[in-house]
C-alpha cells in the first residue's frame, strides 16, 4: 500500500455476477450467462482506482477459482487487495442477474465467503491510515459475523475521526419479511455517517415518507451530514442540511444500470479524497454541485456498457465523454 493518507477503504462483498445475456428475459427464461466481477463496495473501490485515486478493498472471497479471478480483477484496476482474505473453508459469493430492455435488473444471491468476515481479521493499524472508509455492502447488514464487524469498524472509524461514507444498498429480495430490521440497521449506519447516498426507494423506506425533502430532513436528523439521493436519469438530489438542489445528469441510452450507483459513490469519494479535509467542503454548496455533476456523468457512462467493474471509465474518458 502506498504511503500517503488519501486512501479510501471500502468494506463489503466481492462476488461473481453471472449476467444473463438473453436481454429482457427473467432468470426463469434466461439460458446464457456471462461471468463478471461485482459487489457494491468492490465497484466503489474500482471506480476510485480507475479514476486515478487510491483505494483499498476489505473483504473475503473463497480460496477457489472464482475468488482468484476476483482478486485478479481488482489487481488489474490497481485496487489494493492486501486486506482481501481468501477463505479455504467457504466458497465465493455469486449473484445471477437478468437485464431488462430498459437497463434495469433483477438478481439473486448465492451467498458465501463475504458473510464470514470477523472483526479480529481486520488490521486496525492500517485502517487508521485511511482518509475515508466506505460502507456500502448489500449483504453486510444481513447477519453476523459480518454485521457485527461492519458496525464495530464504523465505531472505530468514528473514534479515529475518519470520514465515513454509507450506502444502505437495500435489496428487496434479501430483506423479505425483515424490512423493519433493515430500517433500524440503516438508521444505525446513518448515525455514524458523514456522507449518505440513497436511492429514491431507500429514502422512502428509511424515512417512511414519499416527500423527498422531508425524507432528507429525516436522514439529517439521524446524523447524516451530506445526503445524495440518486434519481436515475433525472440526476441527484443533494442536501447539506442547509441547501438542497437536484443536480442534472447527462443524456445517454441506458444498456445496463448495474454498478451505476456504486460508480456515483466512487466518483464522489475519489473527489473527496483529494481534499485535505472533505468535511470542510460541506458548507461550499457550489463546489459540492460540481462534484456531484462529475459523479453523475461517471454513473451515466457506466450505464452505456454491460458489467460493473469492466464498464468503469478512467478520468480522461469522463472528461472527454460527450
Amino acid at each position: 500500500m502506498r504511503n500517503k493518507n488519501n486512501y479510501v477503504f471500502c468494506i463489503g462483498e466481492l462476488l461473481i455476477d453471472f449476467f444473463c445475456t438473453d436481454i429482457d428475459l427473467d432468470l426463469v427464461e434466461g439460458s446464457n450467462f456471462l461471468k463478471k466481477a461485482g459487489g457494491a463496495p468492490a465497484n466503489v473501490a474500482a471506480t476510485i482506482s480507475k479514476l486515478g485515486g487510491d483505494s483499498s478493498f476489505i473483504g473475503k472471497v473463497g480460496n477457489d477459482p472464482f475468488g482468484n479471478f476476483l482478486v485478479q480483477e481488482l489487481d488489474n484496476v490497481n485496487v489494493d487487495t492486501s486486506m482481501l482474505i481468501k477463505d479455504k473453508y467457504s466458497l465465493t459469493t455469486m449473484a445471477f442477474v437478468s437485464l431488462k430492455a430498459n437497463g434495469e435488473r433483477d438478481f439473486i444471491f448465492n451467498r458465501g465467503a463475504d458473510g464470514l468476515f470477523y472483526y479480529n481479521e481486520l488490521d486496525e493499524e492500517r485502517i487508521r491510515k485511511a482518509k475515508i472508509i466506505h460502507f456500502g455492502s448489500a449483504t453486510a447488514l444481513l447477519n453476523d459475523p459480518f454485521q457485527e464487524t461492519y458496525f464495530k469498524l464504523m465505531k472505530f472509524a468514528k473514534e479515529q475521526n475518519i470520514f465515513i461514507s454509507f450506502d444502505p444498498n437495500f435489496r428487496a429480495n434479501l430483506w423479505e419479511n425483515r424490512e423493519q430490521e433493515f430500517i433500524e440497521l440503516a438508521n444505525k449506519g446513518i448515525n455514524y455517517a458523514d456522507f449518505v447516498k440513497v436511492s429514491e426507494e431507500e429514502l422512502e423506506i428509511i424515512s417512511g415518507t414519499s416527500d423527498k425533502q422531508n425524507g432528507i430532513n429525516h436522514l439529517h436528523q439521524l446524523g447524516a451530514k451530506l445526503v445524495a439521493v440518486t434519481l436515475g436519469k433525472e440526476g441527484t438530489l443533494l442536501s447539506n442540511g442547509k441547501e438542497s438542489e437536484t443536480i442534472s445528469s447527462i443524456n445517454i441510452i441506458s444498456i445496463d444500470s448495474t454498478g451505476a450507483g456504486d460508480a456515483f459513490v466512487g466518483a464522489t469519494l475519489f473527489q473527496f479524497a483529494q481534499l485535505d479535509s472533505p468535511r470542510n467542503l460541506f458548507d461550499s454548496f457550489e463546489k459540492l454541485k460540481e462534484i456531484i455533476a462529475f459523479s453523475n456523468k461517471v454513473a451515466a457512462i457506466v450505464c452505456t456498457k454491460i458489467g460493473a467493474i469492466t464498464s468503469l471509465p478512467d478520468y480522461d474518458e469522463v472528461i472527454n465523454f460527450k
